[in-house]
């Protein structure tokens, strides 16, 4: 069942454009966790310690992600797509704003970081809720032909988010001094998001419920407990799609948030060196992501997601060597080839995971297997990094590796998934 032309092109885009500000919101705090949160709100740590300290807290948004994912995915799945939604945009641009209020340790001590890691858990929880209702908004109103590109408009949001973070504040930085920037102009970005909650919150209220929701309701065969009913009947796919999220979430925020920390803290490049290189990775992505998701609507979703992960680990090395190098074009070229081949993964990866379940329990089922692999895998990958390059002296051999295990982990979970581009998910 699916609607008319018209009628997917406007759910997409309403999708697509709430996902990206969603993700500008949680990419700014990334961006924020690897430049200034360190100075601003643990300054009584020596530096490693620092960096640590904020990336937990950046880490703690995707702890709250599978909370949020099990929330909303219940009651989207009992409700309807769309009003959960509408619930996870307004979190989202909420916590942000207020942390663009938020005092620092320098104004109100120890309660500033404390204050800071409830926002982000609030951040988290709702992200949680957003990807699973926004992909499956968007697939279930499409042609069965074309899910993967369908799916991969929504996967959109994250580069476009990500490439709106950045932009702020590589703007931000470029025009102000260090000072000016440590002191007031971080904030500035993260006002801005209540005017994206605006524009979000406009586009989203005039969509309409997923007609493949609207006909179990209508059928009276909605799930009376999505949850316990995802892990009774598909406990396999449930692992196998976590297993798939590791390096794709891993090599991510290696390549888009570590990285920033890394090149300025060891090698010594300028924050906007490392932050246009970011940018342009993000731009690239844009066209790529639904390049692969079209793809993978042709050659299947495994062929194209397992092409992505296989490059992942082959460049592991190459990609730390490039940004070694200390130069612009070089730490450019790096992370984008590293983004392109993560998009290989993220394109096809909102069709694949949501085939995988029944319209009953789809937002459960695919909110648990997207979200719960995120603490592990993207969440405490920064940290991870860390420790490895502090324990080494700034040797990136072991974050290499760490990254080819992630690689390992979701061959293997690919591997073993069945193929889904074919599947009729109307039941």
């Amino acid at each position: 069942m699916s609607a008319d032309p018209k009628e997917v092109r406007r759910v997409v885009l309403a999708s697509f454009i709430g996902t990206t500000i969603e993700w500008y919101d949680y990419f700014l705090y990334g961006t924020a966790a690897a430049l200034v949160f360190p100075t601003l709100f643990f300054p009584e740590s020596d530096p490693t310690a620092a960096q640590m300290s904020s990336l937990a807290t950046f880490a703690l948004g995707f702890f709250a992600r599978p909370i949020g994912g099990v929330v909303f995915g219940h009651y989207g799945d009992r409700l309807g797509r769309k009003s959960m939604l509408v619930v996870t945009l307004m979190m989202m641009g909420v916590a942000t704003f207020l942390i663009g209020v938020l005092p620092t340790y320098a104004q109100i001590g120890v309660a500033a970081p404390i204050l800071l890691a409830l926002l982000r858990i609030v951040q988290g929880f709702g992200v949680g809720g957003e990807w699973g209702g926004a992909a499956l908004m968007a697939i279930e109103h499409g042609h069965a032909g074309k899910r993967g590109f369908y799916g991969s408009c929504v996967q959109m949001g994250v580069p476009v988010g990500l490439l709106l973070s950045t932009a702020v504040y590589w703007f931000c930085t470029s025009r102000l001094t260090p000072e000016q920037f440590l002191t007031w102009g971080w904030r500035v970005p993260f006002l801005l998001g209540i005017a994206l909650l605006g524009i979000g919150m406009f586009i989203r209220l005039r969509i309409v419920e997923s007609p493949l929701f609207a006909q179990t309701a209508k059928k009276n065969d909605v799930s009376e407990a999505p949850f316990f009913e995802v892990f009774s009947k598909h406990p396999k796919n449930v692992v196998l799609a976590m297993g798939a999220r590791f390096a794709e979430n891993a090599c991510f925020y290696i390549f888009s948030v570590w990285v920033l920390a890394y090149a300025t803290n060891y090698l010594g490049v300028q924050k906007q060196t490392v932050l246009m290189g970011v940018w342009v990775a993000a731009a690239v992505q844009i066209f790529a992501i639904p390049g692969f998701g079209l793809l993978s609507d042709r050659l299947g979703r495994r062929p194209v997601y397992l092409g992505g992960t296989i490059f992942i680990a082959l460049f592991a090395f190459p990609f730390f060597m490039l940004v070694q190098t200390g130069t612009a074009p070089m730490i450019v070229l790096a992370i984008v080839l590293g983004l392109v081949g993560h998009a290989a993964m993220y394109g096809p990866q909102a069709a694949f995971f949501s085939e995988l379940f029944g319209t009953r329990v789809r937002y459960t089922g695919a909110s648990i297997g997207y979200q719960l692999a995120s603490p592990f895998a993207g969440g405490l990958a920064p940290m991870i990094a860390t420790w490895l390059a502090a324990r080494s002296g700034g040797s990136t051999a072991n974050v290499s590796l760490y990254l080819i295990g992630m690689a390992a982990i979701t061959l293997v979970s690919v591997w073993q998934a069945a193929e889904t581009s074919k599947a009729d998910i109307s039941t």
